[in-house]
């Protein structure tokens, strides 16, 4: 079902985060006390007495102008505000989070007055065609009816704001909150996010006030989930709003911009596919607070993708880390599409694939049958390839070869290569069968597993691709004795 959308929107270190995660019951923000850390809509499902529903946590809105700020520190800020905006315009209902240790302040205020004119502007144009994970134009549709329904006469609907009067962690606390009244948007609900006070009430007026879910795809109708990921600052973000249209995750020449992990739906050649777009990852060791959290957040979302596509800068060539990040993919299974990016900045005499594919194979060495594809994010060139590509191979992914098949094509490897010996004996193969597997295993019984050499499985996996295909993903080889479990 597509599900109703709840946004969370405030000023700063008001405590966004810490209430998503206490709705979602699980750390999936990034809760610190430096301010301005969720830069990017992040979005996930959750469920409250039945009732489903999909919660943004969003950055945090300024509004206004600082004297102090710089430039480049004015341009991210409008641009993480710009997001926030673009989180209430596709909700069905929105959580205004307040501190009441702070009491009301003139940002308060503005923010109020920007939700009071979205409550209006509630059925406008570009809240339809939209999803639960977003995007217009090839993502899923959502109807633009919001709120709790439309308005006399047809009119567009209402959208609710709760206000939500956090950090009330102490006796008194409470007390403090009534000033929100002036606001306008109705009674103000305490809540102490940190350590779950009043957020179950919150909850219960949170899903008597949503519209009831439309149909969509099921995740189980999913035709695979695929990770865009790579080391900061190679165009993660542009490949993702290229390919959609809509700049869901923000786009900035400051390397680690991308924090959070971006899910999106998207339908390509027919078929739903999810989105994954990831924090920069760096190497483990040279990441310290925040960005060691988005470390571990991209490689949990590569974990739960079927492909993952890594993002390289051409400019600067396939870099130690680069190769590090395939390594990851491989290392889980997964498949692996490399995207080499900023295509349109190198000079003519620099685009010799030829050269290129000789790079890939010499530092890429394990994953030989990683496709390839050369595009720029920013002009749109071949945007769409990456994805193409990693749609055939979750298709590859998915193939299956009979095990007589399987057994035929063992006999012939059997007898154009002998098979490795040690100290006077000598590896038997005796059958081969494919398990059941997200990841391609093939299962090989044989005499004494302790007796395959590295060399020889690598030929076994040659020949096996050569034969049937599974080009652009892992394929585990596993090697056991006669009458063990597959």
């Amino acid at each position: 079902m597509a599900l109703p959308l709840v946004a969370i929107v405030g000023r700063p270190n008001v405590g966004k985060s810490a209430l998503f995660n206490r709705i979602l019951g699980e750390r999936r923000a990034i809760v610190d006390p430096m301010a301005g850390l969720t830069r990017d809509r992040l979005y996930a499902e959750s469920e409250w007495r039945g009732r489903r529903f999909t919660i943004v946590d969003t950055a945090g809105l300024v509004l206004g102008k600082d004297r102090d700020e710089v430039p480049a520190q004015r341009e991210l800020r409008r641009r993480m505000e710009e997001q926030s905006r673009l989180a209430i315009n596709e909700a069905d209902l929105v959580l205004f989070v307040l501190d009441v240790r702070e009491g009301l302040t003139a940002i308060d205020r503005d923010i109020a007055e920007l939700l009071r004119r979205a409550r209006t502007q509630a059925g406008a144009a570009g809240a339809a065609d939209r999803t639960e994970s977003g995007g217009p134009a090839r993502t899923q549709g959502r109807a633009p009816a919001r709120g709790q329904g439309g308005g006399p006469g047809g009119g567009p609907a209402r959208t609710p704001v709760l206000v939500v009067a956090n950090k009330a962690d102490g006796r008194g606390r409470e007390l403090l909150a009534h000033e929100f009244y002036e606001l306008g948007l109705g009674d103000p609900w305490v809540i102490s996010a940190l350590h779950g006070t009043g957020s179950g009430d919150l909850l219960d007026a949170v899903v008597e006030r949503l519209p009831p879910p439309r149909p969509e795809v099921a995740d189980d109708q999913l035709a695979g989930r695929i990770a865009i990921l790579g080391r900061p600052n190679v165009g993660k973000s542009s490949l993702l709003n290229a390919v959609i249209g809509d700049e869901r995750s923000l786009v900035t020449a400051e390397p680690g911009t991308t924090r959070d992990p971006v899910d999106t739906r998207i339908v390509l050649g027919g078929k739903p596919l999810l989105l994954v777009d990831t924090a920069g990852i760096r190497r483990p060791g040279l990441t310290r607070g925040v960005e060691q959290y988005s470390l571990l957040r991209g490689l949990r979302a590569m974990e739960r993708a079927d492909v993952g596509i890594v993002v390289i800068d051409a400019r600067e060539g396939i870099s130690a880390q680069d190769v590090h990040i395939a390594g990851y993919v491989v290392e889980a299974g997964r498949g692996l599409v490399l995207a080499l990016n900023k295509w349109d900045l190198l000079a003519v005499e620099e685009k010799e694939e030829k050269v290129w594919r000789r790079r890939i194979k010499e530092q890429l060495s394990f994953a030989p049958w990683a496709p390839v594809s050369y595009i720029s994010a920013k002009t749109g060139q071949r945007v769409m390839q990456p994805l193409e590509v990693a749609l055939k191979v979750i298709e590859e992914r998915h193939r299956r070869v009979a095990t007589p098949e399987l057994n035929r094509w063992l006999r012939t490897i059997l007898g154009q290569r002998d098979t490795p010996s040690r100290k006077g004996r000598r590896l038997r193969v005796l059958y081969a069968t494919q398990a059941e597997s997200a990841t391609p295993t093939f299962v090989f019984f044989v005499n004494e597993p302790e007796l395959v050499h590295f060399s020889y499985r690598r030929f076994l996996e040659t020949q096996l691709r050569q034969a049937f295909g599974f080009g652009g993903t892992s394929v585990r080889l596993v090697f056991r004795r006669r009458g063990e479990e597959p």
